[in-house]
């Protein structure tokens, strides 16, 4: 009960305080602990309670593999289960699974999967949500064909896992028959999947979808009104953004999430004004007591727009300690205007608030190559390495006729390569005429300065893009998808690319929506 109250501590001394403890109470604290977020106290209390004799059962184990973050603590928790003789019980097997996928090795997931005799429902969507959480939306798509073909039918849970698989693709065809799926399985409308399905086309790029959804909505709650809010956010409608928020105002009171998504739509427009009356007004007329998400929106609206020193004055008389995304906001921002100084001040909390993100090293990696410092920069990837913190994979995806293709850097796999290999280095020198400069500073491998440029024109935006050229033929716009934030060096070379081709090239990154068109960026620059 304590623990539920967000009152660990007495929960704690409870739980000290008993003379005698049975499994029951050991569960009940240990579930306390993941209830808390208090993960490796959590497996703390395991091996003691295991130290003190006490066989574990169902629901300890349960709590405790839910506590698991590490790949090492993963395998001595499923040697417990085996040793147990609980390996049988699905539930267990579900979470066995869940822990491995969590702890990054999918693989040991899905060989796990393979082998369960009996797979419910809960174990389908398990795995296709773990699927879609690793970044590996094909993966999670492909199975949840083979679940239909099994005769499973969805659930609303396994829906929006298969949602957030789709909209990691970004393919509108895909989202346009998924949408009609949910239809058929779900004739009475669910709030939760039609909020869902809004911002999947959100995600996909089509707002005209997206406000086809909204409006057609039986009932509007506060997470339907933030997410179309957060989609003209993503798009660079700011003003769009505001309009929304003025209607939703008059209708319902916003939350902390919706002034998340004004705000991030403020700071994606640049709109700095219309940025502080809404944050002023959170408390000022709504009693909304700012977190440190609203804290990170304001640095990010403030570096955005060049203001590095303001936001760190802003960071320093917060009222509450600055979170992680405080300081990676303003590490983002420093990266887009090379502040290397204050960047340094942002990495130094961010390494250990953070310190198992790898964007975060990525980052200052990448503000150290830009400025020449490539001692710096390899000392940070090298920090990364010792940590054992993997950088994420760099994909780049295009729908073309309703099939996905996935590109990587260097990409050998496509069986027309030598094709787009050819048609890149044609493309590549007409944009260098146009005054293209390569960026080999996005490069950190020790190689001579010809071998960096071909290195860069490798990158899998560039190789999506032309692939799309030569299948797309005369249609105006080109459609891929980043899952890192797109490189500096691509960015520029799409800007070039989208003037010499007269193409429209739509990209979606980790961070937001670019709109490249005549040599120009809806971004602004700045993303």
């Amino acid at each position: 009960m304590y623990a539920k109250c967000g009152l660990f501590p007495v929960s704690e001394r409870v739980f000290d305080k008993m003379r005698q403890r049975s499994i029951v109470s050991w569960s009940a604290m240990i579930g306390a602990c993941l209830q808390c977020g208090f993960h490796e106290q959590g497996l703390l209390l395991f091996t003691r309670m295991l130290d003190q004799g006490i066989k574990p059962n169902r629901a300890s184990i349960l709590n405790a593999t839910a506590c698991v973050r590490r790949e090492n603590a993963a395998h001595q928790m499923h040697r417990v289960i085996m040793d147990n003789v609980l390996d049988n019980d699905q539930s267990v097997q579900n979470a066995t699974m869940l822990m491995f996928a969590r702890c990054g090795r999918i693989d040991l997931a899905r060989s796990l999967f393979d082998g369960f005799t009996n797979k419910d429902l809960v174990c389908w969507a398990s795995m296709i949500d773990a699927y879609a959480r690793a970044d590996l939306p094909l993966e999670a798509l492909l199975l949840f064909n083979q679940m239909r073909l099994q005769c499973v039918l969805p659930d609303s849970i396994t829906l929006l896992a298969v949602i957030q698989a789709c909209s990691i693709l970004a393919s509108l065809h895909l989202a346009r028959t998924l949408h009609a799926v949910i239809i058929r399985c779900f004739l009475e409308c669910q709030l939760v999947l039609d909020t869902a399905v809004l911002d999947l086309y959100m995600k996909c790029g089509s707002l005209t979808y997206a406000r086809k959804v909204f409006d057609n909505m039986k009932g509007r709650n506060i997470i339907s009104w933030s997410t179309m809010i957060s989609g003209y956010g993503m798009h660079g409608h700011g003003k769009e953004a505001l309009h929304l928020f003025d209607q939703m105002k008059a209708l319902i009171k916003p939350d902390h999430v919706t002034f998340v998504s004004i705000l991030s739509a403020c700071s994606h427009a640049g709109l700095i004004n219309e940025g502080w009356e809404c944050f002023d007004s959170m408390v000022r007329d709504f009693g909304v007591t700012p977190t440190s998400e609203h804290y990170a929106c304001m640095v990010d609206l403030l570096g955005r727009a060049g203001q590095l020193n303001h936001a760190l004055e802003f960071i320093e008389k917060m009222p509450v300690r600055p979170e992680a995304g405080v300081w990676g906001a303003l590490l983002g921002a420093c990266r887009i205007h090379s502040n290397v100084e204050l960047a340094e001040i942002a990495a130094k909390s961010l390494l250990n608030l953070d310190a198992e993100n790898p964007g975060r090293y990525v980052l200052l990696s990448n503000i150290y190559a830009s400025l020449g410092k490539r001692r710096e920069a390899y000392r940070i990837r090298n920090l990364m390495k010792s940590r054992g913190v993997k950088k994420k994979v760099g994909w780049t995806s295009i729908e073309i006729k309703g099939k996905m293709y996935t590109f990587v850097a260097g990409d050998r796999a496509n069986p027309e390569m030598d094709l787009i290999y050819s048609e890149l280095g044609k493309l590549m020198e007409r944009i260098r005429q146009e005054g293209y400069i390569p960026d080999v500073s996005f490069v950190l491998h020790d190689v001579e300065g010809e071998t960096k440029e071909m290195m860069l024109y490798a990158h899998s935006e560039k190789l999506a893009i032309v692939f799309g050229l030569i299948k797309l033929g005369h249609e105006s716009s080109i459609r891929i998808t980043k899952n890192l934030r797109v490189c500096g060096d691509c960015h520029t070379a799409t800007k070039f690319i989208s003037k010499v081709t007269g193409k429209e090239i739509v990209v979606r990154d980790s961070q937001r929506f670019h709109h490249f068109m005549n040599g120009t960026c809806s971004c602004g620059d700045y993303w």
